[in-house]
């Protein structure tokens, strides 16, 4: 054995009650679990810590900061151990040169410009092995596994033009789909309050739910309204996915705005009855009320139309800038989520030029502030966009569907601290000190769950041939660090966090370890 974990209360992913263990490790496997008499390589005295599986993240935003950043601690040292990447319909690949550029400007808020990371990959599989390659060829700091973004597709396949796709161009996106889900994709995500993935018909996405279907993949929707006709939002998804026989993970699901207020078990009703009718519906969450996301996402969808140039050059046009000042303020918007603007729930979260940084931190006075950071930031500020409740939080959290996500925007001077502290905070918070969740359900909704949704077969339980990828923590000090004052801060009471059965963090410190590699789909169907 190259490791012995002595004496930990094992919760084991299941939902199962806990139960004390010792764990052996050998060639990054759980080689034993139970009294274990003779001693490994080396032994960790686990007396008073939870032993459980790896985190898995299955809404995270580090497309890049994988590659930019070995430590990683943001996540490392929550315990995650998986990370869910090419989120909310817009990522790197697949695409061509033009529309890599379109990309790297759109969701520069989410992941920095790109400057500073080498573009050497068009498709999924060779951006997934650029990962397994990435610093200098030892890997990454956690593993990650890949959606392939929607809104990308699209405009790969006709650009940024809010209009039907031509047969030829839905074929064309078939095939990107197909050929991403083949690389080792293990579904494929929207993002419908964004271009130009929004501009897709329900009648487009169930096509190429289709082909997510025959891979075994799963559809991963950012919907198309959090706020004013948020149910009738979700519905769609869900029957879009009956329609074309695929399963549904829904993106970091919730009910916000004053719309929805206590509405969350309309949701749940929702989803119960589709789930008793057969349907194969997931659904993530973080657990904090504000959401987070990019300042130019607000703006109505004809006004991005075209891509980044074409929303910079009707931003500087003053009849356009109030024809859209009118949307945001009066109509609402449908990057707004069909709800009237208030400014003041409107906090700058980062922007990626230096020069604006004196906004970081101060809520929006009205529109030509917004529009003034737009133009100056190249559409680059993200924003904490005040609108959750904390009962529909709760109750969503409490489903037996639900998984965890962060959602973790991880660039910014004053990012959401839910990037640094999603998952301690479930286990202190929620679990510890509100007992919304047993600590058992929650490490399962963390976890098992979690792994069962990406049809991983060795990942997300603490079970004998499985791989080590394995968090401890002390159920009685962990803990979110980060804040929104001091969102980066670390958390507490995760003294270790194994990938493959090598430390990633060890006595609470990062150590040098890359053990992080691509998780690629697991083998299922075909075209």
């Amino acid at each position: 054995m190259d490791l012995l974990i002595r004496g930990a209360r094992v919760v084991d992913g299941t939902g199962g009650p806990s139960y004390t263990a010792d764990v052996a490790v050998h060639e990054g496997r759980i080689a034993g679990i139970g009294r274990i008499p003779s001693g490994g390589r080396e032994t960790l005295d686990a007396h008073g810590l939870v032993l459980a599986p790896g985190f898995i993240d299955m809404h995270a935003h580090s497309d890049l900061a994988l590659l930019r950043d070995p430590d990683h601690s943001a996540k490392a040292a929550q315990g995650v151990t998986l990370e869910v990447l090419g989120q909310d319909g817009l990522s790197y690949a697949p695409a061509d040169d033009r529309t890599l550029g379109e990309v790297q400007t759109v969701i520069a808020g989410w992941n920095g410009s790109g400057d500073d990371v080498d573009f050497d990959w068009r498709t999924v599989g060779e951006y997934l092995d650029r990962l397994d390659r990435a610093h200098g060829g030892q890997g990454c700091a956690v593993n990650a596994a890949y959606l392939v973004p929607q809104g990308t597709v699209r405009a790969y396949a006709l650009g940024w033009d809010d209009r039907p796709a031509s047969p030829a161009e839905l074929d064309r996106m078939r095939t990107l789909v197909a050929d991403g889900l083949a690389q080792g994709a293990v579904g494929m995500s929207s993002g419908l309050t964004y271009t130009p993935g929004m501009y897709a018909s329900g009648a487009e996405l169930a096509e190429l739910c289709r082909v997510v279907a025959r891979y075994g993949g799963y559809y991963c929707p950012h919907h198309r309204s959090y706020g004013r006709g948020a149910l009738a939002a979700y519905a769609e998804m869900v029957e879009l996915t009956r329609e074309a026989g695929c399963a549904l993970h829904l993106a970091h699901a919730t009910m916000n705005f004053a719309e929805n207020e206590g509405r969350a078990p309309e949701l749940l009703a929702l989803l119960d009855a589709a789930l008793a009718a057969g349907a194969d519906i997931t659904l993530d969450s973080y657990p904090y009320t504000p959401g987070c996301t990019t300042l130019v996402a607000l703006l109505p969808s004809w006004a991005n139309e075209g891509g980044p140039d074409a929303v910079l050059a009707r931003l500087r046009d003053d009849a356009e800038a109030e024809r859209i000042r009118y949307a945001l303020e009066v109509t609402g918007a449908d990057g707004c989520h069909g709800v009237p603007v208030d400014w003041s729930t409107i906090e700058i979260s980062g922007t990626t030029d230096p020069a604006y940084g004196a906004h970081v931190g101060t809520r929006l006075d009205g529109w030509e502030t917004a529009r003034r950071l737009l133009l100056g930031d190249r559409l680059g500020p993200t924003i904490l966009q005040h609108v959750g409740h904390e009962e529909n939080v709760r109750a969503i959290m409490r489903h037996p569907v639900h998984t965890g996500g962060s959602d973790g925007i991880l660039r910014g001077a004053k990012p959401h601290p839910r990037a640094y502290g999603t998952f301690p905070r479930y286990l202190g918070r929620y679990v510890r000190e509100l007992g919304v969740l047993s600590l058992e359900e929650c490490v399962a909704h963390l976890s098992g769950r979690p792994a069962a949704r990406l049809r991983l077969p060795d990942r997300g339980l603490v079970r004998e041939g499985y791989r080590a990828d394995l968090v401890l923590f002390d159920p009685e000090t962990v803990a979110a660090g980060s804040t929104y004052e001091n969102p980066r801060a670390a958390p507490t009471g995760i003294p270790h966090v194994l990938i493959d059965g090598r430390f990633v963090m060890r006595d609470g410190r990062r150590t040098d370890v890359l053990a992080g590699r691509s998780v690629r789909r697991t083998p299922y169907g075909g075209r």
